[in-house]
């Protein structure tokens, strides 16, 4: 007869792996550390091989166990979201939601709107991680990502928030010295600064309102991973760069940069709201996807709002 799977031991496992400790795991879900320990025993014998590699200081993965810690995390989420699913009409949302977004965006946009988060949500707890790199969404245990780029296809859900319009800019006293460029073939002459994660970071690629298309290769002392960093060169008249429209509107509102080109565009990026792939979210999770949603798409730089309430999509 074939045997279910040992879902409750995979699920300990997870909880093993994430907290890198028997007894931390133990101490979180309120059970004994033999309790624990028996059940990762059990799961070793059942499939043959070990998991983790046990010393009295410290605790490491087999090649097996980095194979299957994933997936274990799944099980978990999977379980855990669908206990709460079971129970989201009669709960007020509560507990952790692990958020990740781009650094800049994450400071600027999504830290300011904590306060009113917490205000109405009292009971949700946040862990924000803040990067420009990609991030694993399973493998790290993120329950939501903020990305701005076009996405892959992938088994993600994303849920579509604006498109965001990129600008080329620079400061006055730059343009003084510099001149203002009216053609993207013009910028091979300036001083163009560059971002590292843009979908073509070696590539400018420009579209005239009449049709005309004209790529660049950017030439620049500095390139960066972090769209803050170019502010500084930026306000010192240091060079060009392009960035999207919601790092430079103060900056422009206030005169300190200036938009050049602009009967020229750069593709729109879109701002996503992206979720591991399970259809089974927390009640928690639900609610700071539709709290920030809301938020993100009245913002003035939201390009061709998305004001009614989409639906997800998978990528």
């Amino acid at each position: 007869m074939r045997r279910l799977p040992d879902l409750e031991a995979w699920a300990l496992f997870a909880k093993v792996v994430e907290t890198r400790s028997f007894a931390r795991a133990a101490d979180e879900l309120g059970l004994s550390k033999p309790t624990v320990s028996k059940a990762i025993a059990r799961l070793e014998v059942r499939i043959g091989t070990a998991l983790l590699n046990r010393t009295s200081r410290r605790l490491s993965l087999t090649e097996a166990g980095h194979r299957a810690a994933t997936i274990a995390g799944r099980i978990l989420a999977e379980g855990e979201a669908l206990e709460a699913e079971a129970t989201a009409q009669a709960t007020v949302p509560s507990g952790l939601v692990r958020l990740t977004a781009p650094m800049s965006f994450g400071v600027a946009h999504v830290a300011p709107l904590l306060p009113e988060l917490f205000e109405v949500y009292p009971d949700i707890l946040i862990d924000l991680h803040l990067a420009d790199e990609v991030v694993d969404l399973v493998g790290g245990g993120f329950d939501i990502a903020i990305r701005i780029s076009a996405l892959p296809d992938s088994a993600l859900r994303a849920r579509r928030v604006c498109r965001v319009r990129r600008v080329l800019v620079g400061a006055p006293g730059y343009f003084e010295r510099q001149g203002r460029p009216e053609h993207p073939r013009d910028l091979e002459q300036h001083v163009c600064l560059g971002y590292a994660y843009l979908p073509s970071s070696n590539r400018w690629q420009f579209r005239h309102i009449r049709g005309e298309e004209y790529d660049v290769m950017p030439g620049g002392p500095l390139r960066v991973n972090n769209a803050d960093a170019l502010r500084p060169m930026l306000l010192a008249g240091r060079g060009l760069a392009v960035q999207p429209e919601f790092m430079v509107a103060e900056d422009i509102a206030a005169g300190r940069l200036e938009a050049v080109m602009t009967d020229w565009s750069m593709p729109l990026i879109t701002l996503n709201i992206v979720t591991p792939p399970s259809s089974l979210r927390p009640a928690r999770v639900i609610a700071v996807i539709d709290f920030l949603w809301r938020h993100f798409a009245q913002e003035a730089w939201a390009a061709e709002q998305n004001l009614q309430n989409i639906s997800d999509d998978t990528h």
